[in-house]
């Protein structure tokens, strides 16, 4: 087996910009593909690359955040002891980890995990092969998709279309989404859950159950959909608006 090639960056392969970050000024060009891994050192804040792209690895160790004008992509993971952000896409063959937040302006993809100790947010869909899993909310303007379970601590779940996670649900505030929501085990919001289409989970879903309010108004606590097709609702109230009714040729 070939060595893997690791590409090692360090302060001096970036220059302070006028703004936040620190811009790649380093002599390897990663707005191609490096056939390797690439690893940054900490301590740096945010590093910046019109493009990071490695066949191997991606990381960054604690105290540097990476940001790129267009996206992140690794063949096996990508890991930042801060955040990770990207005006297009980040994908990951394997899993995708940070310390604070992730943020993308399309899609964030991962064959497997994705953990980020603040919030992930992504103008369009998020995709785990296995669990999601952030410290604050999660948002996306398409759809969120877990192999496992997905959790937001402190915030909200959000997606434009429908919500899937192969386990739980999980959310400090409420879970809406624009289309279906379905999980392979139980949900649980400390306020209220709302979707536009079917509503199933395997187990027990529990609404409106947040321990930092000292009351949760009955709306707080509502379970809205189309209709709900499997589950029990153990704590939150139901409110299923039916299928609508197809209109006529004639209009009526």
């Amino acid at each position: 087996m070939s060595e893997i090639k690791i590409l090692k960056l360090t302060a001096s392969d970036f220059k302070q910009s006028d703004s936040y970050w620190k811009e790649y000024i380093g002599s390897v060009d990663l707005t191609v593909e490096f056939d390797g891994a690439i690893e940054i050192e900490g301590g740096l804040g945010w590093v910046r690359f019109p493009l990071l792209w490695a066949r191997k690895w991606i990381k960054a160790e604690a105290g540097s955040g990476i940001e790129a004008g267009w996206g992140i992509e690794a063949g096996e993971g990508i890991k930042a002891g801060s955040g990770i952000e990207a005006g297009w896409g980040i994908k990951a063959g394997w899993g995708i980890e940070a310390g604070a937040g992730i943020k993308a302006g399309w899609g964030i993809k991962a064959g497997e995990g994705i953990e980020a100790g603040e919030g992930i947010e992504a103008g369009e869909g998020i995709k785990a092969g296995a669990g999601i899993e952030a410290g604050d909310g999660i948002e996306a303007g398409a759809g969120i998709k877990a192999g496992d379970g997905i959790e937001a601590g402190l915030l909200g779940i959000k997606a434009g279309w429908g919500i899937e996670a192969g386990a739980g649900i999980k959310a400090g505030w409420g879970i809406e989404a624009g289309w279906g929501i379905e999980a392979g085990a139980g949900i649980l919001a400390g306020l209220y859950v709302s979707c536009k289409k079917v509503l199933s989970f395997r187990f027990r879903l529990f609404a409106g159950v947040a321990v930092y309010r000292e009351t949760v108004t009955p709306e707080e606590m509502r379970v809205t959909c189309e209709r709900l097709e499997e589950g029990e609702i153990v704590h939150g109230e139901l409110v299923e608006l039916g299928i609508p009714e197809t209109s006529t040729a004639d209009g009526r």
